[in-house]
């Protein structure tokens, strides 16, 4: 078997991003709106709709198409219906919600409480199917977009001598660490304002929480198709002028982090000897 090298192109790359939120957050619509501003032709996208037909309450957006996944919610029912699409030659794919794959009739959680034996022993029989779930996504030669239900999540506080519940905040209904896969999670909330809690591309960083559209889906396809050299990554680097400059470039092209990562920490180490020695100069004008 021979290997082949290429150079790390972006334009070859899908993206994966996650939609979090609870019911009635507008995570399938923006899905939706996202998906088109990716492949621009709504008949190149598919909706394998788990939530009871709720995919077609958006029919007039256009004629995107829909395959509707029903219980059990295996992890190979979920990759055979990912399979079916990519064959039918979808661009993008909304996998509406990736949840009962976890917690569904049928679904991980599902499986594991109706198996005998030890708990443990049955863990190791069932990640790995999960496992081949995740990379069917992760793998797939479409922009994937996968929405993910949230609930509630509390811990428990002492206040006053009790153990009281306290509301953390909201929790994707899916194995932990899935966010960690995927190169953009937008939480959604249920005034449909997002924002991005994770973004490799640093597009989104530290932007105020707004309304995701089509334009949202072309900003980031215009990151996908944008290819640079190594060595016009090595000037942007030079270039950078601030730390947060530098970060938002190191995020920006995950596909250097590795092999310019000497680069990288130079400049790092340059923009902090500059900012140090500012401060210092500054002290100094302040005590005399």
């Amino acid at each position: 078997m021979e290997f082949q090298l290429h150079q790390a192109k972006r334009s070859k790359a899908k993206i994966k991003v996650g939609l979090q939120g609870p019911s009635g957050g507008g995570k399938t619509y923006s899905a939706l709106l996202l998906a088109k501003g990716l492949v621009g032709d709504w008949s190149k996208i598919a909706v394998i709709d788990t939530e009871n037909h709720s995919a077609d309450l958006y029919s007039h957006l256009g004629n995107y198409n829909v395959l509707h996944l029903e219980a059990p919610f295996t992890p190979e029912r979920y990759i055979s219906a990912i399979e079916a699409c990519e064959k039918s030659g979808m661009q993008a794919i909304v996998v509406d919600s990736i949840s009962h794959e976890w917690e569904g009739t049928g679904g991980i959680l599902s499986i594991h409480s109706t198996m005998v034996g030890n708990s443990f022993t049955n863990w190791s029989k069932l990640t790995p199917r999960h496992n081949e779930f995740i990379q069917k996504i992760l793998q797939s030669p479409a922009h994937i977009i996968a929405t993910i239900r949230t609930k509630q999540d509390y811990v428990l506080s002492e206040k006053n001598g009790k153990q009281v519940p306290e509301k953390i905040g909201l929790k994707g209904v899916t194995r932990e660490g899935m966010d960690y896969e995927l190169t953009i999670v937008f939480d959604i909330n249920i005034n449909h304002h997002s924002r991005a809690s994770k973004d490799r591309t640093g597009l989104f960083d530290k932007v105020p929480e707004f309304v995701i559209t089509e334009k949202t889906g072309q900003r980031i396809l215009q990151w996908c198709n944008h290819t640079i050299t190594p060595e016009e990554m090595k000037q942007q680097i030079n270039a950078c002028k601030t730390l947060e400059a530098l970060t938002t470039l190191y995020h920006g092209y995950p596909e250097y982090q590795h092999s310019l990562s000497d680069e990288f920490t130079k400049k790092k180490l340059a923009l902090n000897s500059v900012t140090s020695k500012a401060s210092k100069n500054g002290a100094t004008s302040s005590v005399s």
